[in-house]
């Protein structure tokens, strides 16, 4: 009885095995491989670098707070952006949290000098709590602040948002906050300020 119990456990030993060698570290390696030769930027996280410095990724959201800069939407991810807390709010459309949230967030963009419809994405937080976009509405929005901030005609900041509205094939078209700010810190530093 247990030769045949040997007999049967085996080749079962076998397979559990190699297959995990197969799925578990070469198909793996393999993908990671392909990824690495076709684009080797997004396989390495799309890493924004000022130098040899990382500033960030493309891929995920950061904290902006000064006026000189595009804020991000708000994140329910920890403590803002934190990747290891990554979620939404959880918060429903008939939740009082919610509404006080957005009452709070549509009077800081009043103080900050949004006039006119709030855009939505300036006041909700995304799914993941890490979006790394904004619409071009709200962009649009924080144009005369950060002009005003950067001494900038809003003319010349609301051509730079312009050209960095992104228009994908599928999806919205959309603005990223961490390549924008960095633009215009380009920029500044072009022109000495």
């Amino acid at each position: 009885m247990l030769r045949d119990l040997t007999t049967a456990l085996r080749p079962a030993a076998l397979l559990l095995l190699a297959l995990s060698v197969l799925t578990g570290l070469l198909y793996p390696l393999a993908i990671t491989g392909v990824a690495q030769l076709a684009m080797p930027g997004p396989a390495n996280g799309s890493l924004v670098r000022n130098g040899e410095r990382i500033v960030g990724s493309s891929l995920v959201g950061q904290s902006f707070a000064s006026p000189r800069y595009f804020h991000g939407r708000p994140s329910a991810a920890g403590q803002g952006y934190d990747a290891s807390a990554s979620s939404g709010s959880n918060l429903g459309p008939t939740s009082a949290d919610l509404k006080a949230a957005i009452t709070e967030r549509v009077a800081a963009a009043r103080a900050e000098g949004v006039s006119g419809p709030v855009p939505a994405d300036m006041v909700t937080a995304s799914g993941s709590g890490l979006d790394p976009d904004i619409s071009p509405a709200n962009a649009a929005a924080q144009v005369a602040r950060v002009a005003a901030a950067r001494g900038m005609t809003s003319e010349a900041l609301g051509a730079l948002v312009a050209r960095a509205v992104e228009r994908p094939v599928l999806g919205e078209p959309h603005v990223n906050v961490l390549l924008l700010n960095r633009q215009l810190d380009q920029a500044a530093a072009q022109a000495g300020r």
